[in-house]
Protein backbone atom coordinates (compact mmCIF):
# COMPACT_ATOMS: atom_id res chain seq x y z
CA UNK A 1 0.00 0.00 0.00
CA UNK A 2 1.64 3.24 -1.13
CA UNK A 3 -1.03 5.91 -0.89
CA UNK A 4 0.86 8.33 1.36
CA UNK A 5 4.21 10.02 1.57
CA UNK A 6 7.73 9.93 0.25
CA UNK A 7 10.22 7.31 -0.95
CA UNK A 8 13.17 5.96 0.99
CA UNK A 9 16.33 7.09 -0.84
CA UNK A 10 18.23 3.94 0.18
CA UNK A 11 15.76 1.29 -1.04
CA UNK A 12 13.74 3.38 -3.49
CA UNK A 13 10.55 2.03 -1.89
CA UNK A 14 7.76 4.25 -0.61
CA UNK A 15 8.03 4.64 3.17
CA UNK A 16 4.45 3.40 3.53
CA UNK A 17 5.38 0.16 1.73
CA UNK A 18 8.26 -0.21 4.18
CA UNK A 19 5.74 0.18 7.03
CA UNK A 20 3.79 -2.83 5.74
CA UNK A 21 6.96 -4.83 5.12
CA UNK A 22 8.08 -4.14 8.69
CA UNK A 23 4.88 -5.70 10.03
CA UNK A 24 5.17 -8.59 7.58
CA UNK A 25 8.76 -9.22 8.70
CA UNK A 26 7.57 -9.32 12.32
CA UNK A 27 5.03 -12.01 11.40
CA UNK A 28 7.51 -14.10 9.37
CA UNK A 29 10.11 -13.82 12.15
CA UNK A 30 7.52 -15.01 14.69
CA UNK A 31 6.49 -17.96 12.51
CA UNK A 32 10.10 -19.10 12.20
CA UNK A 33 11.11 -18.51 15.84
CA UNK A 34 7.93 -20.14 17.20
CA UNK A 35 8.40 -23.06 14.78
CA UNK A 36 4.73 -22.99 13.86
CA UNK A 37 3.23 -25.94 12.01
CA UNK A 38 1.48 -23.79 9.39
CA UNK A 39 0.95 -20.21 8.24
CA UNK A 40 -2.39 -19.14 6.76
CA UNK A 41 -2.67 -15.90 4.80
CA UNK A 42 -6.37 -15.26 4.14
CA UNK A 43 -6.09 -13.03 1.07
CA UNK A 44 -5.41 -9.50 -0.27
CA UNK A 45 -1.64 -9.31 -0.63
CA UNK A 46 -1.76 -6.03 -2.54
CA UNK A 47 -3.91 -2.93 -2.88
CA UNK A 48 -4.93 -3.85 -6.42
CA UNK A 49 -4.79 -6.70 -8.93
CA UNK A 50 -1.79 -5.38 -10.87
CA UNK A 51 0.98 -4.80 -8.31
CA UNK A 52 4.28 -3.24 -9.33
CA UNK A 53 7.03 -5.83 -9.90
CA UNK A 54 9.04 -4.23 -7.08
CA UNK A 55 6.20 -4.89 -4.64
CA UNK A 56 5.90 -8.47 -5.88
CA UNK A 57 9.63 -8.91 -5.29
CA UNK A 58 9.38 -7.71 -1.69
CA UNK A 59 6.31 -9.86 -0.95
CA UNK A 60 8.02 -12.85 -2.58
CA UNK A 61 11.12 -12.46 -0.42
CA UNK A 62 9.02 -12.84 2.74
CA UNK A 63 7.10 -15.85 1.47
CA UNK A 64 10.35 -17.49 0.33
CA UNK A 65 11.72 -17.17 3.89
CA UNK A 66 8.80 -19.31 5.08
CA UNK A 67 9.43 -21.77 2.25
CA UNK A 68 13.13 -22.03 3.08
CA UNK A 69 12.23 -22.61 6.74
CA UNK A 70 10.04 -25.52 5.52
CA UNK A 71 6.92 -24.00 7.08
CA UNK A 72 3.77 -25.02 5.15
CA UNK A 73 2.13 -21.78 3.98
CA UNK A 74 -1.36 -21.41 2.54
CA UNK A 75 -2.08 -18.33 0.42
CA UNK A 76 -5.77 -17.65 -0.13
CA UNK A 77 -6.75 -15.55 -3.16
CA UNK A 78 -8.67 -12.42 -2.10
CA UNK A 79 -10.76 -9.92 -4.04
CA UNK A 80 -7.80 -7.52 -4.38
CA UNK A 81 -5.67 -10.31 -5.82
CA UNK A 82 -7.98 -11.56 -8.57
CA UNK A 83 -8.61 -9.98 -11.98
CA UNK A 84 -12.21 -9.44 -13.12
CA UNK A 85 -11.18 -10.53 -16.63
CA UNK A 86 -11.65 -14.22 -17.38
CA UNK A 87 -8.39 -16.08 -17.86
CA UNK A 88 -6.17 -13.36 -16.33
CA UNK A 89 -3.62 -14.50 -13.76
CA UNK A 90 -4.18 -13.36 -10.17
CA UNK A 91 -1.59 -11.36 -8.23
CA UNK A 92 -0.07 -14.34 -6.36
CA UNK A 93 -0.16 -16.76 -9.30
CA UNK A 94 3.62 -17.14 -9.48
CA UNK A 95 3.83 -19.27 -6.33
CA UNK A 96 1.49 -21.78 -7.92
CA UNK A 97 3.13 -21.60 -11.36
CA UNK A 98 6.65 -22.10 -9.98
CA UNK A 99 5.48 -24.75 -7.48
CA UNK A 100 7.37 -23.12 -4.61
CA UNK A 101 8.11 -25.76 -1.93
CA UNK A 102 5.84 -25.64 1.14
CA UNK A 103 3.66 -22.92 -0.41
CA UNK A 104 0.17 -23.64 -1.72
CA UNK A 105 -2.09 -21.10 -3.44
CA UNK A 106 -5.80 -21.64 -2.75
CA UNK A 107 -7.78 -20.26 -5.69
CA UNK A 108 -10.88 -22.47 -5.66
CA UNK A 109 -13.05 -24.08 -2.98
CA UNK A 110 -11.35 -27.28 -1.88
CA UNK A 111 -10.77 -29.71 0.97
CA UNK A 112 -7.17 -30.42 1.96
CA UNK A 113 -6.18 -33.52 3.91
CA UNK A 114 -2.77 -34.04 5.65
CA UNK A 115 -1.32 -35.59 2.50
CA UNK A 116 -2.10 -32.29 0.70
CA UNK A 117 -0.40 -30.31 3.49
CA UNK A 118 3.06 -31.87 3.66
CA UNK A 119 1.90 -34.27 6.39
CA UNK A 120 0.66 -31.67 8.87
CA UNK A 121 -2.02 -33.45 10.97
CA UNK A 122 -4.87 -31.08 10.12
CA UNK A 123 -7.68 -30.75 7.58
CA UNK A 124 -8.36 -27.44 5.80
CA UNK A 125 -11.48 -26.26 4.00
CA UNK A 126 -10.51 -23.39 1.68
CA UNK A 127 -12.98 -20.80 0.41
CA UNK A 128 -11.21 -18.06 -1.64
CA UNK A 129 -12.96 -14.91 -2.87
CA UNK A 130 -15.94 -15.62 -5.09
CA UNK A 131 -16.99 -12.72 -7.34
CA UNK A 132 -20.55 -12.04 -8.42
CA UNK A 133 -19.64 -12.46 -12.11
CA UNK A 134 -18.04 -15.83 -11.40
CA UNK A 135 -21.12 -16.90 -9.47
CA UNK A 136 -23.47 -15.89 -12.28
CA UNK A 137 -21.33 -17.65 -14.90
CA UNK A 138 -21.12 -20.77 -12.77
CA UNK A 139 -24.85 -20.80 -12.13
CA UNK A 140 -25.76 -19.74 -15.70
CA UNK A 141 -27.86 -16.91 -14.29
CA UNK A 142 -27.01 -14.01 -16.61
CA UNK A 143 -28.89 -10.86 -15.59
CA UNK A 144 -30.30 -12.51 -12.48
CA UNK A 145 -31.09 -10.62 -9.32
CA UNK A 146 -27.92 -10.43 -7.13
CA UNK A 147 -29.90 -11.50 -4.09
CA UNK A 148 -31.03 -14.63 -5.91
CA UNK A 149 -27.48 -15.35 -7.08
CA UNK A 150 -26.05 -15.09 -3.58
CA UNK A 151 -28.89 -17.10 -2.08
CA UNK A 152 -28.11 -19.90 -4.53
CA UNK A 153 -24.38 -19.82 -3.92
CA UNK A 154 -24.81 -19.71 -0.13
CA UNK A 155 -26.89 -22.87 -0.39
CA UNK A 156 -24.26 -24.53 -2.58
CA UNK A 157 -21.38 -23.49 -0.30
CA UNK A 158 -23.24 -24.74 2.77
CA UNK A 159 -23.94 -28.07 1.09
CA UNK A 160 -20.31 -28.31 -0.05
CA UNK A 161 -18.89 -27.62 3.41
CA UNK A 162 -21.46 -29.94 5.00
CA UNK A 163 -20.33 -32.77 2.74
CA UNK A 164 -16.66 -32.18 3.53
CA UNK A 165 -17.34 -32.09 7.28
CA UNK A 166 -19.29 -35.36 7.13
CA UNK A 167 -16.39 -37.09 5.38
CA UNK A 168 -13.62 -35.51 7.49
CA UNK A 169 -11.44 -37.56 9.83
CA UNK A 170 -13.06 -37.10 13.26
CA UNK A 171 -9.69 -37.51 15.01
CA UNK A 172 -8.04 -34.53 13.30
CA UNK A 173 -8.83 -30.81 13.71
CA UNK A 174 -10.64 -29.02 10.88
CA UNK A 175 -9.80 -25.42 9.88
CA UNK A 176 -11.96 -23.32 7.58
CA UNK A 177 -10.21 -20.42 5.86
CA UNK A 178 -12.24 -18.02 3.73
CA UNK A 179 -11.96 -14.60 2.12
CA UNK A 180 -15.46 -13.23 2.56
CA UNK A 181 -17.80 -11.27 4.78
CA UNK A 182 -19.54 -13.09 7.60
CA UNK A 183 -23.02 -12.32 8.83
CA UNK A 184 -22.65 -10.39 12.10
CA UNK A 185 -19.06 -9.20 11.56
CA UNK A 186 -18.17 -5.55 12.24
CA UNK A 187 -16.82 -3.60 9.29
CA UNK A 188 -14.15 -0.97 9.78
CA UNK A 189 -14.84 2.55 8.56
CA UNK A 190 -12.32 2.00 5.77
CA UNK A 191 -14.54 -0.38 3.86
CA UNK A 192 -16.12 0.74 0.64
CA UNK A 193 -19.43 -1.08 0.41
CA UNK A 194 -19.56 -3.28 -2.69
CA UNK A 195 -23.30 -3.13 -3.08
CA UNK A 196 -24.75 -6.23 -4.68
CA UNK A 197 -21.36 -7.86 -5.25
CA UNK A 198 -20.30 -9.08 -1.82
CA UNK A 199 -21.03 -12.63 -0.77
CA UNK A 200 -21.90 -12.94 2.94
CA UNK A 201 -21.34 -16.33 4.54
CA UNK A 202 -24.13 -17.47 6.88
CA UNK A 203 -23.14 -17.22 10.54
CA UNK A 204 -24.29 -20.79 11.13
CA UNK A 205 -21.77 -22.04 8.58
CA UNK A 206 -18.69 -20.56 10.28
CA UNK A 207 -19.92 -21.34 13.81
CA UNK A 208 -20.39 -25.06 13.08
CA UNK A 209 -18.89 -26.82 16.12
CA UNK A 210 -17.36 -29.48 13.88
CA UNK A 211 -14.91 -26.76 12.84
CA UNK A 212 -12.01 -26.13 15.21
CA UNK A 213 -10.74 -22.79 13.89
CA UNK A 214 -11.94 -20.31 11.25
CA UNK A 215 -9.30 -18.06 9.63
CA UNK A 216 -11.02 -15.18 7.83
CA UNK A 217 -9.82 -12.45 5.49
CA UNK A 218 -11.48 -9.45 3.76
CA UNK A 219 -12.53 -7.27 6.71
CA UNK A 220 -9.82 -4.95 8.06
CA UNK A 221 -11.13 -4.70 11.63
CA UNK A 222 -9.60 -7.33 13.98
CA UNK A 223 -12.31 -9.37 15.70
CA UNK A 224 -13.58 -12.76 16.79
CA UNK A 225 -17.12 -13.12 15.44
CA UNK A 226 -17.74 -16.01 17.85
CA UNK A 227 -16.06 -14.87 21.05
CA UNK A 228 -13.78 -12.29 22.69
CA UNK A 229 -11.63 -10.22 20.36
CA UNK A 230 -8.24 -8.57 20.89
CA UNK A 231 -9.58 -6.01 23.39
CA UNK A 232 -8.63 -7.28 26.88
CA UNK A 233 -11.85 -5.70 28.21
CA UNK A 234 -14.00 -7.73 25.80
CA UNK A 235 -16.27 -9.94 27.94
CA UNK A 236 -17.91 -11.80 25.04
CA UNK A 237 -18.29 -15.51 25.92
CA UNK A 238 -15.53 -17.72 24.52
CA UNK A 239 -17.37 -20.00 22.08
CA UNK A 240 -16.11 -22.75 19.82
CA UNK A 241 -14.87 -22.40 17.15
CA UNK A 242 -13.12 -19.01 17.12
CA UNK A 243 -14.02 -17.10 13.94
CA UNK A 244 -11.04 -14.79 13.55
CA UNK A 245 -10.50 -11.73 11.37
CA UNK A 246 -6.94 -10.65 12.31
CA UNK A 247 -7.43 -7.47 10.24
CA UNK A 248 -4.94 -5.52 8.14
CA UNK A 249 -1.32 -5.55 9.38
CA UNK A 250 -0.93 -1.75 9.05
CA UNK A 251 -3.40 1.11 9.08
CA UNK A 252 -4.72 1.61 5.57
CA UNK A 253 -6.51 4.94 6.06
CA UNK A 254 -8.12 7.19 8.69
CA UNK A 255 -10.99 4.76 9.12
CA UNK A 256 -8.49 2.56 11.00
CA UNK A 257 -6.95 5.42 13.02
CA UNK A 258 -8.06 4.02 16.38
CA UNK A 259 -7.49 0.32 15.58
CA UNK A 260 -4.51 -1.57 16.97
CA UNK A 261 -2.99 -4.09 14.56
CA UNK A 262 -2.41 -7.79 15.20
CA UNK A 263 -1.45 -11.16 13.88
CA UNK A 264 -2.74 -14.34 15.51
CA UNK A 265 -1.04 -17.45 16.84
CA UNK A 266 -3.54 -20.24 17.49
CA UNK A 267 -3.05 -23.62 19.09
CA UNK A 268 -5.63 -25.84 17.42
CA UNK A 269 -6.57 -29.36 18.50
CA UNK A 270 -9.69 -31.42 17.94
CA UNK A 271 -12.52 -29.67 19.77
CA UNK A 272 -10.36 -26.87 21.20
CA UNK A 273 -8.54 -23.77 19.97
CA UNK A 274 -6.53 -21.28 22.02
CA UNK A 275 -6.10 -17.89 20.35
CA UNK A 276 -3.31 -15.46 21.15
CA UNK A 277 -3.61 -11.94 19.70
CA UNK A 278 -0.10 -10.64 18.99
CA UNK A 279 -0.07 -6.84 18.80
CA UNK A 280 2.10 -5.33 16.09
CA UNK A 281 4.16 -2.54 17.61
CA UNK A 282 5.61 0.45 15.79
CA UNK A 283 2.78 0.76 13.28
CA UNK A 284 2.46 4.27 11.89
CA UNK A 285 -0.18 6.32 13.72
CA UNK A 286 -3.06 7.98 11.88
CA UNK A 287 -4.46 11.04 13.67
CA UNK A 288 -7.67 12.78 12.62
CA UNK A 289 -8.92 15.94 14.35
CA UNK A 290 -11.80 18.33 13.70
CA UNK A 291 -12.20 21.99 14.56
CA UNK A 292 -15.15 24.37 14.20
CA UNK A 293 -14.34 28.08 14.09
CA UNK A 294 -17.03 30.29 15.63
CA UNK A 295 -14.92 33.36 16.34
CA UNK A 296 -12.45 35.36 14.29
CA UNK A 297 -10.17 35.83 17.27
CA UNK A 298 -6.89 33.80 17.50
CA UNK A 299 -7.81 31.42 14.70
CA UNK A 300 -4.31 29.92 14.44
CA UNK A 301 -4.14 29.26 18.18
CA UNK A 302 -7.56 27.61 18.10
CA UNK A 303 -6.53 25.29 15.28
CA UNK A 304 -3.20 24.39 16.92
CA UNK A 305 -5.03 23.50 20.12
CA UNK A 306 -7.19 21.05 18.13
CA UNK A 307 -4.03 19.06 17.31
CA UNK A 308 -1.93 16.94 19.69
CA UNK A 309 1.39 18.28 20.93
CA UNK A 310 4.20 18.29 18.33
CA UNK A 311 5.92 15.34 20.04
CA UNK A 312 2.80 13.19 19.52
CA UNK A 313 2.68 14.19 15.85
CA UNK A 314 6.18 12.87 15.14
CA UNK A 315 6.01 10.43 12.20
CA UNK A 316 2.21 10.35 12.11
CA UNK A 317 -0.14 10.81 9.16
CA UNK A 318 -2.39 13.66 10.30
CA UNK A 319 -5.62 15.15 9.02
CA UNK A 320 -7.17 18.34 10.41
CA UNK A 321 -10.69 19.10 9.20
CA UNK A 322 -11.76 22.72 9.76
CA UNK A 323 -15.32 24.00 9.43
CA UNK A 324 -15.73 27.77 9.40
CA UNK A 325 -17.76 30.66 7.98
CA UNK A 326 -16.51 31.52 4.53
CA UNK A 327 -15.47 35.02 5.59
CA UNK A 328 -12.87 33.50 7.95
CA UNK A 329 -10.96 31.94 5.05
CA UNK A 330 -8.22 34.58 5.00
CA UNK A 331 -7.70 34.19 8.75
CA UNK A 332 -6.48 30.58 8.48
CA UNK A 333 -2.67 30.64 8.44
CA UNK A 334 -1.87 27.37 6.67
CA UNK A 335 1.86 28.06 6.72
CA UNK A 336 1.85 28.40 10.53
CA UNK A 337 -0.12 25.14 10.88
CA UNK A 338 2.29 23.27 8.64
CA UNK A 339 5.20 24.65 10.68
CA UNK A 340 3.52 23.35 13.85
CA UNK A 341 3.04 19.94 12.19
CA UNK A 342 6.47 19.79 10.53
CA UNK A 343 7.43 16.53 12.28
CA UNK A 344 4.47 14.64 10.85
CA UNK A 345 5.00 12.08 8.12
CA UNK A 346 2.20 13.78 6.21
CA UNK A 347 -0.18 16.60 7.14
CA UNK A 348 -3.56 17.14 5.46
CA UNK A 349 -5.48 20.36 6.09
CA UNK A 350 -9.07 19.95 4.91
CA UNK A 351 -10.92 23.28 4.81
CA UNK A 352 -14.70 23.20 4.74
CA UNK A 353 -16.12 26.72 4.47
CA UNK A 354 -19.79 26.97 5.28
CA UNK A 355 -21.85 28.08 2.31
CA UNK A 356 -24.61 30.37 3.50
CA UNK A 357 -27.96 30.61 1.74
CA UNK A 358 -28.57 33.82 -0.20
CA UNK A 359 -30.77 36.41 1.47
CA UNK A 360 -33.98 36.92 -0.49
CA UNK A 361 -35.89 40.19 -0.83
CA UNK A 362 -39.23 40.44 0.89
CA UNK A 363 -42.26 39.51 -1.20
CA UNK A 364 -43.30 42.36 -3.48
CA UNK A 365 -39.96 44.13 -3.07
CA UNK A 366 -37.76 44.75 -6.13
CA UNK A 367 -34.13 45.78 -6.41
CA UNK A 368 -35.03 49.05 -8.16
CA UNK A 369 -37.03 50.20 -5.16
CA UNK A 370 -34.03 49.99 -2.79
CA UNK A 371 -31.36 52.62 -2.25
CA UNK A 372 -27.67 51.66 -2.51
CA UNK A 373 -27.41 51.65 1.28
CA UNK A 374 -30.46 49.38 1.55
CA UNK A 375 -28.91 46.96 -0.92
CA UNK A 376 -25.64 47.06 0.99
CA UNK A 377 -27.51 46.29 4.20
CA UNK A 378 -28.98 43.20 2.48
CA UNK A 379 -25.46 42.17 1.49
CA UNK A 380 -24.18 42.51 5.07
CA UNK A 381 -26.94 40.14 6.17
CA UNK A 382 -26.03 37.65 3.45
CA UNK A 383 -22.34 37.41 4.45
CA UNK A 384 -23.12 37.54 8.20
CA UNK A 385 -21.09 40.71 8.63
CA UNK A 386 -22.46 41.05 12.17
CA UNK A 387 -20.01 38.30 13.21
CA UNK A 388 -17.08 40.60 12.44
CA UNK A 389 -15.99 43.24 14.95
CA UNK A 390 -17.31 46.81 14.42
CA UNK A 391 -19.72 46.12 11.52
CA UNK A 392 -21.26 49.58 12.06
CA UNK A 393 -17.98 51.19 11.05
CA UNK A 394 -18.19 49.48 7.66
CA UNK A 395 -21.74 50.70 7.14
CA UNK A 396 -20.73 54.24 8.16
CA UNK A 397 -17.76 54.21 5.78
CA UNK A 398 -19.98 52.98 2.96
CA UNK A 399 -22.43 55.82 3.64
CA UNK A 400 -19.61 58.38 3.43
CA UNK A 401 -18.35 56.95 0.14
CA UNK A 402 -21.81 56.92 -1.41
CA UNK A 403 -22.46 60.47 -0.26
CA UNK A 404 -19.15 61.68 -1.75
CA UNK A 405 -19.97 60.07 -5.08
CA UNK A 406 -23.49 61.54 -5.25
CA UNK A 407 -23.88 64.44 -7.78
CA UNK A 408 -24.47 67.93 -6.37
CA UNK A 409 -28.10 68.98 -6.30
Amino acid sequence: MANHGRHDPETGLPFRVLDFLKSLDTIVDAAISEKVDMVIFAGDAYKDRSPAPTFQREWGRRIMRLSQAKIPTLLLVGNHDISPATGRAHAIQEFDTLQVPFVRVLQKPEFLAPEDLWGVPVQVIAMPWISRSALMANLEMSGADPGEVFSNIETRITDLVEGWLENADQNLPVILTAHASVEGATFGAERMVMLGSDLVLPIGLVKDKRLDYVAMGHIHKPQNVNGPGPDPNDTTPDNHPPVIYPGSIERVDFGEAKDDKFYVIAEVTRGLAKVEWMKLTGTRPFIERRAVLTSSGNVTGTLKSALPRPKELDGAIVKLIVEYPREFDALIDEQALRKYAEKTFEFHLVKRPQIEARTRLAEGQVVGSLSPLDLLDQYWKTVKIDKIENPDDLQKLAQEIISDESPDT
